[in-house]
């Protein structure tokens, strides 16, 4: 590299300031200091050479052996990477985030770093809301659930019928469950169709699940989840889960058409259990499955009843975790018949 080379990457160094650019000794003391790491911590750069990198870290983090820790990974792989709150000259935080890289020239070291504290803010933000309002879906719930079992049982409707609806009540929170967990960004199906079918498993289980990764617009996460509920009742108590020897498969597969829209099939065999008898009119569960999916743009459900055991079809184009545009929906293309 040339001296014109050295001058130039000098002089941007030192005028990028949406970086902090430290140059450290292996003992963790500062050897350079560009405009970037004055503009986010305060520090001068007559302040900052010759000051130890600790000064920048809260003293719970110096306590248990930071940076020193994050010095000794960058000698010792290369890089060391660090998100965490820091502290300015004035003792106000930042979050910054960023590496210490090892410049392989006699053990000096560069950190790299930017100030992301507005956007650290803001999740945390986020994460509070959300937390709100995960505890008030689930008191809205168990109030739905009390007021319903209350107001059917004072009406005289008989058990199987309050305890129907109740489970389905139940169905919900166990999907909202897995989609506070995931922070409604979606669901991970097999998690899912997992939570619903838990009070089913048994040693050795009678449940079989195949299929690739996927992941759910939680609305959508929603109906799967009370499909499988439906299902897995109906397998308690007529179908393969009724007996010791039945066995429920449910298997699961992606496709893409040409304009990029996703697809999931999803298929639920039983087997091994009574010999099935087809209904004679279609029960609520079979309805509520078969509308759910007719409203889910274009998505269809089709049970049939073998003799050996009930089989569910499911195919449902998968919408995008986040919207198309701002506050818009992403409606995907139509099913294809």
């Amino acid at each position: 590299m040339s001296l014109n080379d050295v001058a130039l990457a000098r002089l941007i160094i030192e005028n990028v300031r949406s970086h902090g650019i430290i140059g450290l000794a292996p003992d963790g003391h500062i050897t350079a200091w560009a405009a970037g790491a004055e503009a986010i911590t305060g520090y001068s750069r007559e302040d900052a050479l010759g000051m130890n990198i600790a000064d920048l870290f809260t003293p719970a983090d110096q306590a248990a052996g930071m940076p020193q820790a994050e010095v000794q990974t960058a000698l010792r792989e290369g890089r060391a990477e660090d998100s965490r709150w820091h502290q300015r000259k004035d003792g106000s935080l930042f979050w910054g985030n960023g590496v210490t890289v090892d410049l392989g020239a006699g053990g000096l070291l560069a950190k790299i770093f930017r100030d992301e504290t507005p956007a650290k803010h803001a999740e945390e933000q986020r994460v509070l809301l959300l937390n709100e309002l995960n505890h008030r879906v689930k008191n809205t719930l168990a109030t739905v659930q009390s007021i319903a079992e209350q107001g059917l049982r004072a009406a005289g409707v008989e058990k199987s019928v309050r305890e129907g609806l109740s489970n389905r009540l139940i169905a919900l929170s166990q999907a909202h469950n897995v989609l506070v967990t995931e922070n409604w960004a979606g669901a991970d199906l097999r998690t899912l169709i997992c939570e619903v079918l838990a009070p089913y498993e048994r040693d050795p289980s009678p449940i079989r699940m195949e299929g690739p990764p996927v992941r759910l617009h939680p609305s959508q996460a929603v109906s799967v989840s009370l499909a499988c509920h439906e299902l897995a009742t109906n397998a308690a108590k007529y179908g393969a889960l009724s007996t010791p020897d039945g066995r429920v498969a449910v298997d699961w597969n992606l496709a893409h058409n040409g304009e990029g829209q996703r697809f999931l099939t999803l298929l639920w065999r039983e087997s091994g259990g009574p010999a099935v008898v087809p209904p004679t009119r279609e029960g609520f569960g079979a309805r509520l499955i078969r509308q759910t999916f007719a409203a889910e743009h274009g998505g269809r459900a089709h049970i049939q009843f073998p003799p050996e055991g009930a089989h569910c079809s499911l195919l449902l184009a998968l919408m995008d975790e986040e919207p198309a545009e701002p506050g818009q929906p992403a409606d995907p293309a139509p099913v294809p018949a």
